[in-house]
């Protein structure tokens, strides 16, 4: 079991305490355990299972507007002791930053929300194992799988986050993991492809026979694929790319980005950056949410928040520090988003694949082309061409550019959102990108 919330509360209350002993003027502190138990199968048999145990501290201490941070597994007095006096004499010899402080008290939360994160149950190795091997099995059923990877993990962790402004909060989470990947064969190729399950609660994951037949599914549909040459056409992004563009547009409006003017989206604020069907939210208080939390990691509340409305930006997502820098208050998004998601389009998944004659299908991007200075996008990708709604045979060797300004103006989303991940989206048409082919 992870430790309780009094145990991590002492601790953090001990810090704090010593840490003004020793002239410190504000002190952060969070401290947490996290437990992991882990089984892989390989080729339909066991190849490891291991436990880990990871108890962790981080302190950063501010003498006026100096700051630094530490941070140990070792949470033993003396050691603690020994933390908290480097951490507050490395803070004195820092220099200054006017933009050093606490979060505003007024914008720390007051509670925390049951979001339903944590689930007790525990599943022993033997039925970790019994469920890798249903996986596995299913995802070996055809001759032309040769090679299957699986795993099962399962993770609890819980935290306390404090300061010496009187904030002490935090709450456990649960994490079941379960992933396939399956390697297909034939005279013409080989291709590699996955699927996998997280879940806040263990009764939520996917069945293990549909977990294997969707990988096996996924490979052996790119097998014998072929080369197209260059054009500019209509590009469709699987649900699992599609959320690596929203992620990027996350990136591009962080305050840390936008203060140090690193970002193609700077100043853009109630500017239309998309088309007005475009509706983007940051929502933490999902149930079972995989990003879901009642505070951020400086405590201050996480409200949901509608980043774009009618395809105008809304917010950028703030921190203290680069707030202030901004002249901006925190809206909670220090360490990122929690569950990011694109509303829903008004078109069904098989009227977006019809919407066009012809158009490509991407289910993998190679490499990370992203250029948020500029919004340049260059990514090697692999998928299918699409003809009449009909899926003709793989293709891979292609390069897909553009750039975020045009890319995000050209944007449908089908009717088919599913909150899977922390970042979710629902199939997405990318119209006038440019593939480099044979």
């Amino acid at each position: 079991m992870v430790k309780d919330q009094e145990y991590l509360e002492k601790k953090a209350s001990y810090c704090l305490d010593y840490a003004k002993k020793l002239g410190a003027t504000d002190t952060i502190v969070n401290v947490g355990n996290s437990i992991s138990e882990t089984v892989n199968f390989r080729n339909k048999k066991l190849d490891e299972s291991n436990r880990s145990d990871n108890l962790g501290i981080d302190i950063t201490t501010f003498v006026g507007k100096k700051k630094s941070s530490i941070s140990s597994s070792n949470l033993l007095r003396e050691n603690l002791n020994i933390l908290i006096e480097k951490c507050v004499e490395t803070t004195k010899n820092t220099p200054e930053d006017e933009y050093n402080s606490l979060p505003d008290k007024d914008l720390l939360a007051k509670k925390v929300k049951d979001l339903n994160l944590y689930d007790d149950s525990h599943i022993e190795n033997d039925n970790k194992v019994e469920y890798l091997s249903r996986l596995e099995n299913a995802a070996s059923n055809d001759k032309k799988i040769v090679n299957t990877e699986s795993s099962f993990v399962e993770d609890k962790s819980n935290f306390i986050l404090a300061n010496s402004d009187g904030f002490c909060k935090g709450f456990k989470t649960s994490s079941f993991v379960a992933s396939s990947v399956a390697v297909a064969k034939d005279d013409r190729s080989m291709e590699r492809d996955y699927e996998y399950t997280v879940k806040c609660h263990l009764k939520d994951i996917k069945n293990a026979e549909e977990l294997g037949k969707k990988a096996a599914e996924y490979s052996l549909r790119k097998l014998s694929p072929k080369k197209i040459g260059s054009e500019k056409i209509p590009i469709i992004f699987d649900k699992r790319i599609a959320k690596g563009i929203l992620s990027t547009f996350a990136s591009a409006i962080s305050a840390s980005s936008i203060s140090r003017g690193t970002s193609f989206l700077k100043n853009k604020i109630n500017q239309k950056i998309f088309q007005e069907a475009i509706n983007i939210f940051d929502k933490p208080d999902i149930s079972k949410g995989q990003g879901s939390r009642s505070f951020d990691s400086e405590g201050v509340r996480t409200d949901t928040l509608k980043l774009v409305e009618q395809g105008i930006l809304k917010h950028y997502l703030l921190d203290t520090y680069n707030g202030r820098k901004l002249n901006l208050k925190s809206n909670g998004r220090c360490g990122g988003t929690s569950n990011l998601y694109f509303e829903n389009g008004k078109i069904s998944y098989k009227d977006l694949l019809n919407s066009n004659p012809r158009c490509l299908y991407i289910t993998e991007t190679i490499g990370h082309g992203t250029n948020i200075v500029t919004g340049d996008y260059s990514v090697g990708a692999t998928g299918f061409l699409v003809e009449n709604g009909e899926f003709r045979y793989p293709i891979n060797e292609i390069t897909i550019a553009g750039n975020f300004k045009e890319m995000f103006q050209n944007i449908t989303l089908a009717n088919d959102l599913e909150f899977e991940y922390s970042t979710n989206s629902p199939t997405m048409m990318i119209d006038g990108m440019v593939v480099a082919g044979k």
